[in-house]
């Protein structure tokens, strides 16, 4: 029979601070889908999973499905179930890859674009609500902090999944 401080020993130990920030990160990713599910996907008729296509189209260019797979950490059936419907509403296309003839990307078509362009006041209304009492140099922080941890996804996505066409 093992001793308490036998298994004290066998135990890793757990940085509970950054452990308790995951958390946090978990739950801000959480519930920050309700607001922009009412502020945004709502009254622009789009689903949340499309909005995020969309903005990974627009903030990584082209794409391939497999890619946004790993990019969002979401089942590959939601992803072509959203390409299929943006493709059906105009808003994608189909890109080229010059160096994989193979790989199928695509990208925002110019409805696309102008559909994206078309949210800005919904999101900017979302933003002012959510981190609009942020003084500037909340904000620059933050975003400085996003960034840092946006840079280290993508290290965590490419070290386990190769590379996925992220921009860095």
């Amino acid at each position: 029979m093992h001793t308490s401080a036998s298994n004290d020993r066998a135990r890793p130990t757990v940085n509970v601070a950054k452990v308790a920030l995951l958390i946090r990160l978990l739950k801000l990713g959480s519930l920050v889908n309700g607001p922009m599910k009412d502020g945004v996907c709502a009254p622009a008729e789009v689903s949340q999973i499309e909005l995020k296509v969309m903005m990974a189209l627009e903030g990584e260019g082209a794409l391939a499905g497999h890619d946004l797979v790993e990019i969002m950490g979401e089942p590959p059936m939601n992803i072509s179930r959203a390409l299929a419907s943006l493709r059906q509403r105009g808003w994608i296309e189909a890109a080229v890859d010059p160096d994989n003839r193979r790989r199928k990307p695509v990208r925002l078509s110019p409805d696309g674009i102008a559909k994206c362009e078309s949210l800005g006041p919904r999101l900017e209304e979302v933003a002012a609500a959510l981190v609009g009492n942020l003084t500037a140099r909340q904000s620059r922080e933050l975003a400085g902090i996003a960034d840092r941890i946006i840079d280290n996804m993508a290290d965590w996505i490419t070290g386990h999944h190769g590379d996925v066409g992220m921009k860095r």
